[in-house]
C-alpha cells in the first residue's frame, strides 16, 4: 500500500471521530446547561434565604458553608447541598435525633397507653396525652424537616451530574481538537511524500539474497 494513501485512509478515520467527540460535547454541553438551569429555577421558586451570619448559634457556626452564604438566596446546588446540612443540624437536636422511621414505635406504644389510660379513667391520663401530643409535633416535625433535606440533597446530585457533563464535555472538546489537528498534520504529510513511495516496502529477493550473504561473509 503507499505510504499516501494510508495517510489518506488513517487522516480521514481522525477526522470522523473528531467530529464525533464535537458532537458528544455539544450534547453533553446541552445537558449540563439544562441541569444548572433546572436546578437553579427550582430552588429560586421556594424563595429560601439564608439566615445573616449575626443570627446563626454557636452550634450552627460549625457547619463552615452557614457563614459563607450568609444572607444569600439559595439558587445553586451547591448551597442546596449546605442548607440541607443546616437542616440535619437542627433535627439533631429534635426528638433526640431520631428520625422519622425511628418515632414510628413510640409514637404508637404511646397511643396504645391513652387509649387504655382513657378507658380506665387514669389519673394519669392528661400527662400521657402530653406526651403524645409533644411526640406527635417532634414527629411532623422531622418528617417536614427529613423530606425538605431529602428534596435538597436530591437537587444537589441533580446539579453534580450537571457539573460533571460540563467536565466531560471539556474533555471531548479537547480530544476533538487534538484529533482535528492531527489529522491536519497527516493530510499534508500524505501530500508532502513522494506518490510512489510505498509503506514498509518489501525488498527484492536478489538484493535481500545478496545483503545476507555480505552479512555471512563479514560474520
Amino acid at each position: 500500500m503507499k505510504r499516501r494513501t494510508l495517510d489518506i485512509l488513517f487522516s480521514i478515520g481522525g477526522l470522523v471521530l473528531a467530529g464525533l467527540l464535537l458532537v458528544a460535547g455539544l450534547v453533553l454541553t446541552s445537558n449540563a446547561n439544562f441541569a444548572n438551569t433546572y436546578v437553579t429555577d427550582q430552588l429560586s421558586a421556594q424563595n429560601i434565604t439564608f439566615k445573616q451570619a449575626s443570627a446563626l448559634t454557636d452550634e450552627e457556626k460549625q457547619v463552615p458553608c452557614l457563614t459563607q452564604y450568609a444572607g444569600q438566596k439559595l439558587t445553586t446546588g451547591k448551597q442546596a447541598e449546605c442548607y440541607a446540612n443546616y437542616i440535619g443540624v437542627h433535627l439533631q437536636s429534635t426528638a433526640g435525633g431520631k428520625t422519622y422511621a425511628e418515632l414510628g414505635a413510640p409514637q404508637a406504644a404511646l397511643r396504645e397507653q391513652v387509649a387504655q389510660a382513657r378507658q380506665t379513667n387514669a389519673p394519669n391520663l392528661a400527662d400521657l396525652e402530653k406526651q403524645l401530643a409533644d411526640l406527635n409535633g417532634q414527629r411532623d416535625t422531622v418528617f417536614k424537616g427529613e423530606t425538605l433535606r431529602g428534596l435538597l440533597l436530591t437537587s444537589y446530585g441533580f446539579s453534580e451530574f450537571g457539573t460533571k457533563a460540563a467536565q466531560a464535555a471539556t474533555v471531548a472538546y479537547l480530544a476533538s481538537a487534538l484529533l482535528a489537528l492531527l489529522t491536519v498534520f497527516g493530510f499534508v504529510h500524505a501530500f508532502v511524500v513522494p506518490r510512489t513511495r510505498a509503506f514498509a516496502p518489501v525488498e527484492p529477493a536478489e538484493r535481500k539474497e545478496r545483503k545476507e550473504r555480505k552479512e555471512v561473509v563479514n560474520a
